[in-house]
Parts: structure tokens; sequence; C-alpha cells
């Protein structure tokens, strides 16, 4: 999972949350976070794009693999923000966007549709949505996909006697997979009521939408075994690796580290739950025809195939996997012999209830 989610759930609750967020006043030089030039970015004539993303290891990832080569093939200086949603929204809502290509959750892209924040997108200039065959599904009006994160199980192998759990049925039975469990915060991301649905029979072509009274009472019969309700990134794999639990819920690519030092932890994405991010332009935005190009690189497959070589990326692009080798396909939970084991979230399900659910969920939690 990319850093690009962590804590977006405490800005974006229901659809109406960016209401309030454009009522904030707008910050200076893009707000919080930090900027950063592309490396040998020496632009030619001056030519310059500035693009939102998180930071982090994956802002460093997008640095090596798509902004520095970008700017080598067109000359184009890649200016980075790492900046939250509350003042970008309140720029673009004033006609000042600092930023002109923003790198952010789908769901957040079509909440910020519908606060007029996005330009509509001329896909003719976008080539590479054809050429990388990215879904349908993944591409909007206003934003295009690059690639997902996945949520799914993370497990000690070492504590089971040698059994693995293979579903989300599994991760409920803590008598035959012993021991306590974490799942996500709200703060962290959407609830995980498909999850329950999932241990307690459902199809996964049969979740949406979501049974919610049934999903709490699934979720109440594990409430005594949750340990932790985890809010960041990396917290399942603390909790996993000091053996605070056994199981956790977690973003599918946060177990590789620990894996490579050592921690004996896998992830089982039998019952994934799919998350998209995607690029969009800003209303607005001061370097439109930049932001398209920039987009359009970043879609190739190509490009999207080098971002997994410097982070645990799942390209939207099936094209991409094509162009990995076999342990970088296989780590992938993108790869096509892991897609069909997973779900897409339905955002607009989620767009409609998930300030409902979330306050249902800090309700459940307290007891």
């Amino acid at each position: 999972m990319s850093n690009a989610q962590i804590g977006r759930r405490a800005l974006l609750r229901g659809a109406g949350g960016l209401t309030a967020l454009a009522a904030l006043p707008s910050l200076s030089a893009c707000g919080s976070g930090t900027s950063r030039s592309g490396a040998d970015s020496g632009g030619k004539g001056g030519k310059m794009v500035v693009v939102r993303d998180s930071g982090g290891s994956y802002g460093a990832a997008l640095q090596k693999a798509i902004y520095t080569p970008f700017t080598q093939e067109t000359g184009i200086q890649v200016k980075v923000l790492n900046l939250d949603d509350a003042p970008l929204l309140a720029q673009i809502k004033q006609g000042r966007p600092q930023c002109d290509l923003i790198n952010n959750s789908m769901m957040s892209h079509t909440k910020y549709v519908k606060q007029d924040a996005l330009e509509a997108l001329d896909l003719d200039r976008v080539k590479s949505v054809k050429s990388a065959r990215i879904p349908e599904a993944q591409v909007t009006e206003h934003a295009v996909a690059h690639a997902f994160y996945g949520q799914c199980i993370g497990y000690r192998t070492d504590a089971f006697g040698g059994k693995k759990p293979e579903s989300w049925a599994d991760f409920w039975d803590t008598k035959a997979f012993q021991g306590s469990r974490a799942m996500v915060h709200p703060d962290g991301d959407l609830p995980e009521l498909e999850f329950a649905l999932l241990a307690d029979g459902v199809p996964m072509d049969k979740l949406y939408p979501l049974d919610v009274d049934r999903a709490f009472k699934v979720l109440t019969r594990l409430r005594g075994d949750i340990k932790k309700f985890w809010d960041s990134g990396p917290l399942p794999g603390v909790l996993l690796s000091r053996q605070e639990v056994t199981m956790s819920t977690v973003w599918d690519g946060r177990l590789a580290d620990l894996q490579k030092q050592g921690v004996p932890v896998e992830r089982q994405l039998n019952g994934m739950r799919r998350q998209f991010s995607g690029y969009a332009i800003a209303k607005g935005a001061a370097n439109a025809d930049n932001a398209y190009q920039l987009m359009d690189f970043s879609l190739r497959a190509e490009s999207q195939a080098a971002l997994v070589k410097f982070f645990p990326s799942n390209p939207s692009s099936p094209v991409a996997y094509d162009k990995l080798t076999d342990k970088e396909r296989n780590a992938s939970a993108g790869a096509p012999k892991y897609y069909d084991k997973g779900f897409d979230a339905d955002v607009d399900w989620w767009l409609k209830n998930e300030s409902a659910v979330t306050k249902r969920w800090l309700e459940w939690a307290r007891g």
C-alpha cells in the first residue's frame, strides 16, 4: 500500500467531508508538508509541472521511477508537494491551485468531483490509457487509476503449528487459529465490513450493497479477541513482529520489509479488498498541458512496472506485469495468479454510506 493512503480517512469521512474542508483557509506554499524539485531537472525553457503526492518512501520511489525519467525525456521540471486534502481543496475553491496533477485515491477524486475541484479529462491526450489497457472501471471522466493497494490478512507463520489461514473465516476462528487479532480503525482506512461478511459466508461477488447489520453482528463475535485497532500502515507489522497479535488486517505491501528482516510473517490474499489510486488534474491548473504529459508518462505500462522495482506497488495496467521478472510479478498482489482472489471496493456504496458506517463503528468499538 502506498503512503498516499495513510491518514486520509481522518480527513475524508463521508461525501460531505470535503465541503467542510473547503471552508478552511488556504496555506502558502501549498500548505503543509514538504516540496522538492525533481533530480536532474534543469527544465528546458523553464517548463514545469507541480504534482501532489504523499512523500515518504512512496514519494522517493516515484522520484526515481517516474519524475526523473520524465524530466529527462521531456525537459519538464517536476516539483512535488506533499499536501493534505484540506489546503489543496481550499486553494482550488479559491481559484489558486498550487498543484497541477494530483496523485490520490480514486475515492478521494470522486469526492473532489462533487466539489467541482477537478478538470474533466480529455483522454485523447492520455494515449497510455489504451496502450497500457487500464481497466474501463478505473477510467472516469476526471481520473485514471495507476495502481491499487490491497487490504488482506497478515499472520505469523510460527503461530498455528504449521497451519495456514486460508480465508476470513479462519481469521474469525480463534479456536483453530489461536491468538489476538488487530483490525483497522476508520482513521486508517474504510471499516472492514466486507471481511466480516466474507467470514460469515457471503460470496465475494454478492457483497454489495453491504448488509451492515449482519456485518456488525459478525464483528461483535470477534470483538473480544481484537487487541488493537490500527490507524497507520506500519502498525500491523509492528504488532505481528512483537507477537502482540497472531493475525491482523494489513495493507498487502507492508510485510515485505519484515520478511527481509527474517520476521516469520506472511500474507493471505484470498478475499483481499482492492482500492485504487489515480491521477487527476486540479481545476484551474496553471500547467495543465504539462500535467497531461506527466499523467500520460506515469500511466505507461513501462512506468508502472518501473515503480514496482522501487516500491511494492500493484499496477493498474495488466501489461505492466509482463514487464516484471517472475519474482517481482509474484510479489505483487495484482499479479494474474492473485487477482481473482480479491474484489474491488465499491466506491459509490462507500461514498453514500461511509459517514453513517463510521459513526456506527465508533459506537461499536466503544462497546
